[in-house]
């Protein structure tokens, strides 16, 4: 018989009613352009973030990984950032909530259609496609899955075009034609640069060569810092520096009439390497007892149970991870809110027959079948406030 470990130490799980579900509808990630849109008089569009005050050329710039308690806990790293968390230079700085799974698949498909995730059905990192039985890998996209099928709502950008605004992403060359762009951030015009300045330059003409504009940028290297070496690594250290001075150089640059927002699709927190902390489902029997597939990422797992198990595996579930997670059955986080106030009919099935959402620092990782996620310093993709908060930071010219 299994030895008992310190996850079977914790007396009673967590109500799934505790969990703090994110602010959808007045300040989450899919509220953003929507925001924005409805200030340049997109048809259709609803401004839930209130505070913000329209613009005629708005620009998002998206750091992937880097969550508000994160920057806010380096300022020397970041005075430029820092000095925007108080209303310096024209504009606010606030956090709102990246929705769940915190995990950039979900988030960029939130920002880019402003339909939370139980809408686009981006669910996490990864989930099953009822329509095969398969795990779906909706970062890589892997296995292949007919875009327009898997999420058919137009992103903002798109909408902005069609009422004659201008439209455009000032992104890495490699992501001009990947199918998570194509569903999450198409519309307009695309334009690749390898360099983080030539793209905040080249986001800055984007600005100023219309009356009416919409564009996004991005900047991925401080979410793989994170992964690779820690959130408070000298590395990760260097990536945030580096970055500050890109949203000084695009604020620098902003064309009048413009407003310049500073987000990001996540936040993230380390988790030590000891089995306290690091619960390996491929060498767990009870935890694999009657699992069919397992999906999502360590802090946010879709749980897929064989046909008839799923009560036990929800059972077994919550008596093995006691407090450290918040563990629910589909239909409770599908009532509680976790993927919005809307979980459409065809992505239901998508969530797990189990959903468990770490509170703790803790993962849930498979050695085997994932080991390169399993040996990750930093990891993302519950509600937790590390998580969940990222910056929205604004300057105005």
């Amino acid at each position: 018989m299994a030895q008992p470990t310190a996850w079977d130490t914790h007396p009673e799980p967590l109500p799934v009613a505790s969990a703090p579900v994110p602010e959808y509808g007045t300040g989450s990630l899919a509220d953003l352009l929507p925001t924005l849109a409805a200030g340049m008089g997109v048809p259709g569009m609803t401004a839930g973030i209130t505070e913000l005050a329209p613009a005629d050329r708005n620009c998002v710039f998206l750091i992937d990984g880097l969550g508000w308690e994160q920057l806010r806990a380096h300022p020397a790293e970041a005075p430029f950032m820092t000095s925007l968390l108080a209303s310096s230079r024209g504009g606010t700085g606030r956090p709102v909530t990246a929705g769940f799974p915190a995990t950039t698949a979900t988030s960029l498909a939130s920002v880019g259609t402003g339909q939370v995730p139980g809408a686009h059905g981006l669910l996490g990192y990864t989930v099953r496609n009822p329509d095969t039985g398969a795990l779906m890998n909706q970062l890589r996209w892997q296995p292949w899955t007919e875009p327009a099928l898997w999420q058919p709502h137009p992103t903002v950008f798109r909408l902005a075009q069609d009422a004659g605004a201008h439209a455009a992403q000032v992104s890495s060359p490699t992501f001009e034609t990947t199918p998570l762009t194509r569903v999450a951030l198409s519309g307009g015009t695309f334009h690749g640069r390898l360099s983080g300045e030539d793209r905040m330059d080249l986001a800055a003409r984007q600005l100023a060569g219309a009356d009416r504009a919409l564009v996004y940028t991005y900047y991925a290297e401080v979410d793989g810092a994170g992964h690779r070496y820690g959130v408070d690594s000298d590395e990760w250290r260097g990536r945030l520096s580096h970055v500050d001075g890109l949203v000084r150089r695009l604020a620098e640059q902003l064309p009048p009439r413009s407003a310049l927002y500073v987000t990001a699709d996540h936040g993230m927190v380390d988790v030590p390497f000891d089995e306290e902390h690091r619960l390996d489902f491929d060498e767990d029997w009870e935890l694999r007892a009657g699992v069919a597939l397992l999906g999502g990422e360590g802090r946010a797992r879709h749980v897929y149970a064989v046909p008839g198990a799923a009560g036990d595996v929800l059972a077994c579930w919550r008596e093995v991870l006691g407090e450290s997670f918040w563990i629910a059955s589909r239909d409770e986080a599908v009532d509680a809110g976790w993927f919005g106030p809307r979980v459409d009919a065809r992505v239901r099935d998508r969530i797990g027959d189990v959903v468990a959402a770490a509170r703790d620092d803790v993962l849930i990782i498979a050695s085997e079948r994932e080991p390169n996620e399993s040996a990750m310093v930093g990891n993302h993709g519950s509600m937790t406030p590390a998580e969940q908060f990222v910056p929205l930071l604004e300057v105005r010219s």
